[in-house]
């Protein structure tokens, strides 16, 4: 359902990546190397794919930067060439999206992620997840055997769509 002011969601192809900007918030997990200790200069990237087995199925798949923490930081998602294809910045006043072409502002990440992939993500899971730590919030299984190589494995059972996120950090 969307309330006045807040942008529906997209068709098959505009949403792949508002989808994928989404998930990828909540499920971005894993670092070769640990980050730097202080969270203002916290920094990762590497590649994403996610699929979403929603109506209807999608596959997606870019290059990220990450910095910041959970309460403060930014997203970006890569296009082949390395440029931006969108980026969402948050901080305890709220969160935005933009996509090149407009910027969408949320209360919160939970309202951004919501609105985006249809149920709020955990971003404090995320930065616990970059960091070695295996916290899993309800809903999720997060496979972190990979991380000494960079891989990492997560998926959302419920709620649903149920959704699939392989990533690759660099160290």
């Amino acid at each position: 359902m969307n309330r006045p002011g807040l942008p529906r969601r997209r068709g098959p192809a505009g949403s792949a990546l508002a989808l994928a900007l989404g998930l990828s918030l909540g499920l971005l997990a894993g670092c070769a190397t640990p980050p730097p200790s202080s969270p203002e200069q916290a920094y990762w990237s590497g590649r994403l794919a996610l699929r979403v087995d929603g109506e209807p199925p999608q596959s997606f798949s870019a290059g990220f930067e990450l910095r910041g923490d959970a309460s403060r930081g930014e997203l970006q998602l890569l296009t082949p060439l390395g440029g931006t294809a969108a980026l969402a910045r948050w901080s305890p006043q709220g969160a935005e999206l933009d996509d090149g072409q407009q910027t969408r502002r949320y209360a919160s990440m939970d309202e951004l992620t919501r609105e985006l992939a249809g149920a709020e993500l955990p971003l404090a899971a995320l930065f616990d997840w970059l960091r070695g730590a295996a916290t899993v919030p309800a809903g999720w299984r997060v496979d972190l055997s990979g991380q000494a190589e960079g891989h990492i494995l997560a998926r959302r059972e419920s709620p649903p769509p149920r959704a699939e996120l392989r990533l690759r950090v660099q160290p």
